[in-house]
């Protein structure tokens, strides 16, 4: 910030300056002095005219002018503008002794070499410079206090603080502004504080920057401290004040601290600032205040695409998607390009709502902008694929990203495991560790997901061991759901229990679930009465271990306790969440329920699942299994009660609308079950149609007659 007060440039020049600065090189071939040739390259400067600029240099040489400190100033500051430090640097060294003892050429070659990104570089010409008994300036204090506080050289930073001192300057404020910077930069707030205090005036740019530094650092509650102070002092607050401040309330969370700066910032007028409006909006975003954040959104004159971006981010943050895929179709239409955040914004609600088409053509605009490269976008994009069950197509971003974190490698990982491909998850994370990337939290529960969804038990207890022994990450509750999970699946149900025994802190509903779930899948009605006791504890008004304990009973023929645990769950008050199944077709969203007749087509769907049994009943010899169904009405009914099951309505729909050749794509809020399972398998086979069906647990590929979960889910 404090840069910009005294290497302020013009950043353009017209058409017209440039045939003029054309016609006053011929003339100063004939006229050259100093003071034409200065103002000559200083025009260069301002537009960044480098061909000009090097007619001017081979002017200054043949008229013996580069010598003149005045014009070998203007030459390094002209190729500190053109990006070429290297051709300042050779400009300053070739100068004669007498004008090295110039303070404004060595503070020109430090300011450019700090404008060109090279901040080391302008230490090291700060410390020549002192070496050569030449003083510095106020101009030269704050450019190279600019590079320490780049760099972080807070040991360098203290030396150039001392010349400061020594030679008077602290009483400037850009100094002062510098100073403060370094310090806040480097963490050192008591020092940055100490700058600011031993000032003979309350310089609101200093502690803008201090602000601004503690929002960077992540220092938020210092940041709302120091806001509070500089309000108490009265100093003037403006559109550099309430952006950072606003920033650090979002952060932690003080949403009345941030409805307060709001206020001041109605009552100063600073609303019509737009990054002051962006920053509202994104504050009351990331606080899911996002009635307050459209309200703010709505009454912006302008907005350009920050504002944009930071609604949808927070609608998509708070599980507002649908909003989110909105705002996203009003803004392409308001003639706002995405950019790199508004589109994984996008992409990470396309991927909630399984808006796969969508999701396809956010790709494509932003392939055709360049952006698809961005780190967040490629991983965004692989866990919209991913989540949509279009894991090929994650494999191609992963393979096609220039760039991979631990995040690119978790989400692959994860979305192979959540797709079936338990194996390739395993091999990809043996990729990560070979490419230095070091696995997370979430890379765990991914691979653990994998080896219980695909049986192998001695590379998960592998992989849970390496856990906290190798990388130093804690086992939390979904990875001992795994283990637990995988333990059960294989039948080791005893043993998943004595698991969570074991566990440091006490076992949580996500655990205590996964013992539940593996308990009716092995018919234990004693351990899953035990677990089901203490999710009736934990969470007495969760639907869920009701449920999952009638399934236990139900398979059982314990109808008389099925009755008596549905009966406990309507005293608690817990609801089951009904179970409901949809997919896109044409750009409209086809919702069905079990035994539900709302669709325009029902008649349809139900004569098609009559056909889709009948068929498979012959060609498959299938019968159903009616353990799975709830209610006690004997072998028909309860077989025509699993035909009405949401999924196959929804497959049903599928083969009458979807054309062959095309895969057939459906989402279940709940886990399928076993007999749906099995009869969406024997579907594929007989219509010869590929299936994915995503249920709360995981993708399911069928084809042929398999399923990529290897019946194992």
């Amino acid at each position: 910030m404090p840069l910009r007060h005294h290497l302020h440039r013009p950043t353009a020049i017209s058409p017209s300056s440039v045939l003029l600065l054309r016609r006053t090189f011929s003339l100063l071939h004939a006229f050259a002095d100093p003071y034409s040739l200065s103002a000559a390259l200083r025009a260069c400067s301002a537009a960044s005219l480098l061909r000009p600029g090097q007619q001017a240099h081979a002017l200054a040489l043949t008229s013996s002018l580069a010598s003149n400190p005045l014009v070998a100033a203007r030459l390094v500051d002209m190729y500190s503008a053109c990006h070429r430090p290297a051709a300042a640097a050779l400009v300053f060294d070739s100068a004669q002794p007498s004008a090295l003892s110039n303070r404004v050429l060595w503070s020109t070659l430090i300011a450019g070499l700090v404008q060109n990104g090279d901040a080391r570089s302008a230490m090291e010409r700060f410390r020549s410079m002192r070496a050569g008994a030449v003083e510095p300036n106020h101009f030269t204090l704050p450019t190279v206090l600019s590079a320490c506080a780049s760099e972080r050289a807070i040991r360098f930073g203290r030396q150039v603080h001392g010349c400061a001192v020594r030679a008077g300057f602290c009483s400037s404020p850009f100094v002062q502004s510098s100073l403060v910077s370094l310090y806040s930069n480097c963490a050192d707030l008591g020092s940055a504080k100490r700058v600011l205090e031993s000032s003979d005036s309350d310089d609101p740019i200093s502690w803008n920057v201090l602000i601004v530094n503690c929002t960077r650092g992540a220092l938020h509650t210092n940041a709302l401290t120091l806001f509070a102070e500089m309000h108490r002092r009265g100093l003037a607050l403006d559109e550099f004040t309430y952006p950072p401040a606003l920033n650090s309330a979002a952060y932690t969370g003080a949403s009345g601290t941030g409805g307060c700066i709001h206020c001041q910032v109605l009552l100063n007028g600073f609303d019509s600032h737009m990054h002051v409006a962006n920053a509202l909006v994104d504050m009351y975003g990331k606080l899911g205040s996002l009635n307050c954040a459209q309200g703010v959104f709505d009454r912006m004159p302008k907005r350009d695409v920050v504002t944009w971006t930071s609604l949808l981010v927070g609608l998509a943050r708070q599980g507002s998607h649908d909003a989110a895929l909105q705002l996203y179709s009003d803004m392409r239409a308001h003639g706002v390009d995405p950019d790199e955040f508004a589109t994984a914004g996008v992409l990470s609600s396309c991927a909630s709502s399984t808006a796969l088409e969508l999701g396809r053509q956010v790709h494509a605009a932003s392939a055709r902008r360049g952006i698809d490269t961005f780190l967040s976008v490629s991983n965004s994009l692989i866990t919209m694929y991913a989540r949509s069950g279009s894991i090929n197509d994650a494999c191609a971003v992963f393979d096609a990203s220039p760039r991979r974190d631990a995040v690119t490698w978790t989400a692959l990982i994860v979305g192979c495991a959540q797709n079936g491909r338990g194996r390739d998850s395993l091999r990809l994370y043996d990729e990560m560790l070979q490419a230095g990337v070091r696995p997370d939290y979430v890379t765990f529960i991914g691979l653990l997901f994998s080896c219980s969804h695909a049986g192998m038990v001695e590379p998960g207890r592998a992989h849970f061991d390496s856990m906290e022994k190798v990388y130093g990450v804690a086992p939390g509750p979904e990875h001992y759901a795994c283990m637990v999970d995988l333990l059960g699946r294989s039948g080791r149900v005893e043993e998943a229990a004595h698991l969570l025994e074991g566990m440091s802190g006490k076992p949580d509903a996500t655990v205590w679930k996964a013992l539940l779930a593996a308990c009716r899948a092995h018919r234990n009605a004693a351990l899953a009465e035990r677990a089901a006791e203490r999710l009736f504890e934990l969470a007495p008004a969760d639907a869920v271990p009701y449920v999952m304990l009638s399934n236990v009973y139900s398979a059982a023929g314990r109808w008389g306790d099925v009755a008596r645990v549905r009966s406990l769950m309507r005293a608690r008050g817990a609801s089951k969440e009904p179970g409901r199944s949809w997919m896109e077709q044409d750009g409209a969203v086809h919702e069905f329920r079990a035994g539900e007749r709302d669709h325009e087509r029902a008649a349809e769907i139900f004569a098609k699942v009559g056909e889709m049994m009948q068929r498979i009943e012959e060609e498959e010899e299938h019968t159903a299994d009616t353990g799975f169904a709830l209610h006690d009405e004997g072998e028909e009914g309860k077989a025509a009660e699993l035909a009405r099951h949401s999924e196959r309505l929804a497959v049903a729909w599928a083969l009458i609308s979807v054309p062959p050749g095309k895969p057939i794509r459906v989402y279940k809020n709940l886990r399928v079950c076993g007999d749906c399972h099995t009869t969406l398998k024997l579907v594929a086979k007989a219509y010869e149609r590929t299936i994915v069906l995503r249920d709360a647990n995981c993708f399911h590929h069928m084809r042929e007659g398999l399923c990529s979960c290897g019946d194992y889910w």
